[in-house]
């Protein structure tokens, strides 16, 4: 395998703020459309909600620095099933986001370049970051650093454009827009425009997805400068609309807005540019979506929740089968909507918003399960809850404002959830279809034969997977969890539980009679009981983990205390499940 180089600051922010600063290109309109010229403050709100966010990520992440977002906290704290309904989610997001993103790219270079075939460029354009990303993490975040920069500057001139002219031509304008009646009341325009801009913050969540990748103490950095970015760029540039254009006039520049905006403070030159910006931009929102996804679905495939074939990396270390899987759902996406944004809108805000629900009840039970893991910083149950109720508030927004998104969302979700399902309870699927073989085909030998065969060689590779759980001397109560936990989540037939001692340490008479007590209980698992010398750390779990090869995402610790002189990001990857 080869090891990449890690991402500084500026790369980590980057490729994950190409996504959450893009935002303002359409949310800006969306926004105005619904709360008027109350726009500006309801993008404030929202980056309120995301300043609550910060430390619930910074906490949750920090805690558990593992790539998979949603997925790798609540893998951590209750079962695969559930998690891999937060994966579903955050893969539908990073479809959606893709192809939208990719889609309203070209829909800006073709203002510029009118005999642009859109969908052709839209899937070219995919395929081109395709290529990108498979080339290495390192090198594609270059290209979003240019792209981020120039993103930053060209938003920054956009507002100074439009300081300036209000300075030359008044406040005439924003005096009109500010005494039309709000539609609804002050209060409904508000939410809804609060609503529809919680979608201005898709890319937050990518950051968690990659997280493995950053260089150490990087990750709340990135948190810190997307938060900062959204807060000053999107308010501003809401508040710029509303003081140089017509109410009216933003609703018929819906699609382009900012492009529309800057040629009515500027000129052509600043329109061409912000549509140019436009197209990078937003092109760096589909980088973001291939590396978010990449580093979760690795994360599942080493979990075995997807098959292992995925694992498969170039000499750059990346995973083009992961890549090339994407992709093609992307495409597929693509050529079933045939690019109109409605439907595309419809499962991305849903499953965008259910996975920030999801990582707030992950952060509860974090604090609940984990309470004694050593964390960076903190969220205060209030402030959580808060967030998670504003988030849900933005939901139910969406979902009233457009009841029909929500069987749209249920069209993929559905499947998607199904074909995890199946995947997890593979084991089970394949006794089954051994019972149906034996039952069905007696009368034709040779097909039975050899589909037994098949099946047969399939269950003993899953189940001849070793794990390794890590004890201290537990009570039977905790190692009885252990192995519920086993049976119930993991494919398997054989537990290594290994003790640690320190030199002249002994593993008292109860324990050893527990296990045999275990042993008896569960005997469809074989438990293989092992007493090493030494100090449990990073050392001897590699260590083991190459003797017995046996991948370190295959070994179980329970919750570290904060004497523990390691933290759980030098483990390797080591499972919390108690």
């Amino acid at each position: 395998m080869q090891h990449q180089k890690k991402l500084n600051e500026l790369a980590a922010t980057a490729i994950c703020g190409n996504d959450i600063t893009s935002s303002c290109l359409y949310v800006s309109s969306l926004t105005i459309i619904y709360a008027g010229q109350y726009a500006w403050l309801a993008l404030i709100f929202v980056a309120i909600v995301l300043f609550l966010f910060r430390r619930i990520y910074g906490e949750v992440v920090g805690a558990l620095p593992l790539n998979g977002g949603a997925y790798n906290v609540l893998l951590n704290t209750t079962s695969k099933s559930n998690a891999s309904i937060a994966a579903c989610l955050t893969i539908l997001s990073y479809m959606t986001t893709a192809v939208i993103s990719a889609s309203e790219a070209m829909h800006y270079l073709h203002g510029i370049l009118p005999s642009l075939p859109v969908m052709l460029a839209t899937g070219g354009l995919i395929t081109a970051f395709l290529f990108l990303v498979m080339s290495g993490i390192s090198e594609s975040s270059i290209v979003a650093i240019v792209i981020f920069i120039l993103h930053i500057f060209a938003m920054v001139a956009l507002i100074i454009s439009a300081a300036w002219f209000v300075s030359i031509h008044g406040f005439d304008i924003a005096s009109d827009n500010f005494k039309t009646p709000a539609h609804g009341g002050i209060a409904t325009a508000l939410f809804l425009g609060f609503s529809t801009a919680m979608l201005g913050i898709s890319g937050f969540e990518s950051s968690a997805n990659f997280v493995e990748e950053q260089k150490r103490g990087v990750f709340r950095k990135t948190l810190r400068n997307m938060w900062v970015a959204v807060t000053v760029i999107n308010p501003l540039m809401a508040l710029a609309a509303v003081m140089v254009l017509p109410l009216t006039e933003v609703a018929v520049h819906q699609e382009a807005l900012l492009s529309h905006l800057g040629n009515s403070t500027a000129g052509p030159w600043l329109s061409t540019f912000i549509s140019v910006d436009a197209v990078l931009v937003l092109s760096g929102a589909l980088l973001t979506s291939y590396v978010g996804v990449n580093g979760l679905i690795k994360r599942m495939t080493l979990d075995r929740i997807l098959p292992q074939f995925l694992l498969k990396e170039n000499k750059n270390g990346s995973s083009p089968r992961i890549l090339i899987l994407f992709y093609l759902l992307c495409l597929s996406v693509l050529l079933i909507t045939q690019g109109q944004l409605g439907p595309l809108a419809g499962v991305y805000t849903i499953s965008f918003l259910l996975v920030m629900i999801y990582f707030g009840f992950g952060n509860f039970l974090l604090k609940i399960k984990r309470s004694r893991l050593p964390r960076p910083e903190r969220a205060s149950i209030f402030s959580v809850a808060l967030a998670v109720m504003a988030v849900m508030a933005a939901l139910y927004g969406n979902v009233i404002m457009h009841a029909e998104y929500l069987i749209v969302f249920l069209q993929y979700f559905l499947p998607s959830i199904i074909i995890i399902t199946l995947l997890l309870n593979r084991n089970e699927i394949m006794q089954y279809m051994l019972v149906v073989v034996d039952s069905f085909f007696t009368s034709v030998k040779k097909v039975a034969a050899a589909s037994k065969f098949h099946l047969t060689r399939a269950i003993k590779k899953l189940s001849e997977q070793e794990f390794v759980y890590f004890t201290k001397g537990d009570d039977i109560s905790i190692l009885n969890k252990v192995m519920i936990y086993v049976q119930e989540n993991e494919i398997t037939k054989k537990l290594k539980i290994v003790t640690v001692l320190k030199d002249g340490g002994v593993v008292s008479e109860d324990f050893l009679r527990d296990l045999d007590v275990l042993d008896r209980a569960y005997p469809e698992i074989k438990i293989e009981y092992i007493q090493i010398h030494g100090i449990f750390g990073p050392q001897i779990i590699q260590r083991l983990s190459r003797e017995w090869n046996i991948p370190i995402n295959f070994m179980f610790i329970s919750s570290p205390s904060d004497r523990f002189s390691h933290h759980v990001s030098e483990l390797g990857g080591v499972r919390l499940i108690i």
